[in-house]
């Protein structure tokens, strides 16, 4: 390993402190406090990010199980744009994208809209 390269002088000197702690520990209970705190600060922020991943993931995978009407709706529209000439995919585009601003509305975009209601196993687990 190069040393030139470690990041051992850029940590906190109470990181460590942590590190070379004995067990049981010789610090006082505010110290041990606070590194538990931090602990469950982190630990929470990563379940936060997983459970989101997996809502995610459940999703991608109700959208494969065909169980949605509108997943196999948009699933044949998919299929049916890659069939058809780019020119007539640009020709339809630009005249949506050009359509006078009187009917544009303000709800999010149909996709994003569509990939939040696809269930996740939370809501199958009533």
């Amino acid at each position: 390993m190069d040393a030139r390269l470690s990041c051992a002088e850029a940590s906190h000197p109470d990181e460590v402190d942590e590190e070379l702690d004995t067990f049981p520990t010789s610090e006082p209970n505010d110290v041990v406090r606070l590194r538990y705190d931090r602990l469950r600060s982190v630990a929470g922020r990563i379940q936060t990010v997983v459970g989101d991943v997996a809502t995610q993931g459940e999703r991608v995978r109700s959208l494969l199980a065909w169980r949605d009407p509108r997943a196999t709706a948009l699933l044949v529209a998919a299929v049916s744009l890659y069939m058809t000439p780019l020119r007539g995919v640009a020709l339809v585009a630009g005249l949506y994208a050009l359509h006078h601003p009187r009917f544009r509305s303000r709800m999010p975009s149909a996709a994003g809209n569509f990939f939040k209601r696809l269930p996740s196993r939370a809501d199958t687990m009533l």
